[in-house]
C-alpha cells in the first residue's frame, strides 16, 4: 500500500526543479533510492525530496559531480538532525476538514491549483511563502501556529547554532527560531537560498523589523516602494502593508526578522 505522504516522480521533479529524466539519472548514480511499488512505479518520501534538493544545490552552486555529492551526503545523512517537516500539511488538512471545505473550494479561495494543495497536505512541501501566509490568514491563524512552532514551552536561552527550525514548506526558505515560547514577539533567523522569494505580497496585523546579516534582500511595500537591503541595513514597517521580498544575492541571504505582536 502506498504511504499517505508518498510522491510520484512527476510531482517530485516539479518540487525540486529538475526533469524526470534527471531524477532517473540520479537514481542510477546511487544518489537517491525511491521506494518501488509492486507495479514498479517509483514513489518518494519527504526525506527523499529534501535529499534531492540538497543534491541539486550541490550540483548547481558547488559544481560537484555524482561521486563528490555521494561523499558529501553520507555524513549529512548520518547526522541526528530532527525531522518535523511532515506536520504542517496534515495540520492544514485537519483545519480544512473541520471547516467543511473541499480541496477544490479552499484552493479556489486561495488562488492555487487543487493539485498543489493536495500535494502540500500530504507532504508539507511545495508552496510559496505567500501562499502559506494566505492559508494561515484564511483560517484566522498565523504562519507560526500553522507550522507548529507557536511553542508554548520555550527555552529562555537559545545558544548559537541550536536554533529549532520550521518545517521547510517553501523551497529555498529556512526559518530558525531565535526565541521560543508564547512571547510578544516572533523572533526568527531567515536563511534564503539564491533566488528565494515570497512569490507575491502578503500582509497581517502588527509591525515588523528586519536586519540583514549577509547577502542582499529586495523588499517591496504596497507594490509601490522597493528598497534593497545590504549587510548591516535594517527596515521597520507596518505588517498591514502588503510586503513581498526576494533574495537578489548570488549566494545565501541571512537576516534577523522580528514581528510584534506574534501575528506572523
Amino acid at each position: 500500500m502506498e504511504p499517505p505522504t508518498a510522491l510520484r516522480i512527476g510531482e517530485v521533479a516539479r518540487l525540486v526543479g529538475v526533469s524526470v529524466s534527471t531524477l532517473r539519472l540520479w537514481e542510477t548514480q546511487g544518489l537517491v533510492t525511491p521506494h518501488r511499488l509492486e507495479s514498479g512505479q517509483r514513489i518518494y518520501s519527504p526525506e527523499n525530496v529534501e535529499a534531492l534538493r540538497e543534491i541539486q544545490r550541490l550540483r548547481q552552486d558547488e559544481g560537484l559531480n555524482a561521486a563528490a555529492i555521494r561523499t558529501t551526503l553520507v555524513p549529512r545523512r548520518s547526522s541526528s538532525r530532527p525531522r518535523s517537516a511532515a506536520r504542517t500539511g496534515p495540520r492544514l488538512r485537519a483545519l480544512r476538514r473541520a471547516s467543511g471545505l473541499t480541496l477544490g473550494r479552499l484552493a479556489e479561495a486561495i488562488g492555487i491549483a487543487p493539485s498543489v494543495l493536495s500535494t502540500f497536505e500530504r507532504t508539507s512541501q511545495g508552496i510559496a511563502f505567500k501562499t502559506l501566509s494566505d492559508l494561515a490568514r484564511y483560517f484566522g491563524t498565523s504562519v507560526s501556529e500553522l507550522s507548529g512552532d507557536g511553542t508554548r514551552e520555550g527555552r529562555p536561552l537559545v545558544r548559537a547554532g541550536q536554533w529549532r527550525r520550521w518545517p521547510e514548506t517553501t523551497p529555498g526558505v529556512t526559518v530558525q527560531l531565535l526565541a521560543e515560547g508564547r512571547n510578544q514577539m516572533d523572533c526568527h533567523r531567515f536563511v534564503l537560498a539564491p533566488g528565494a522569494s515570497s512569490e507575491g505580497a502578503y500582509r497581517h496585523e502588527g509591525e515588523e523589523f528586519m536586519h540583514i546579516l549577509t547577502g542582499r534582500l529586495e523588499v517591496t511595500l504596497d507594490g509601490l516602494e522597493t528598497v534593497v537591503l545590504d549587510p548591516g541595513d535594517s527596515l521597520y514597517f507596518a505588517s498591514s502593508r502588503h510586503h513581498a521580498w526576494r533574495n537578489i544575492h548570488d549566494g545565501e541571504t541571512i537576516l534577523i526578522w522580528i514581528n510584534t505582536p506574534p501575528t506572523f
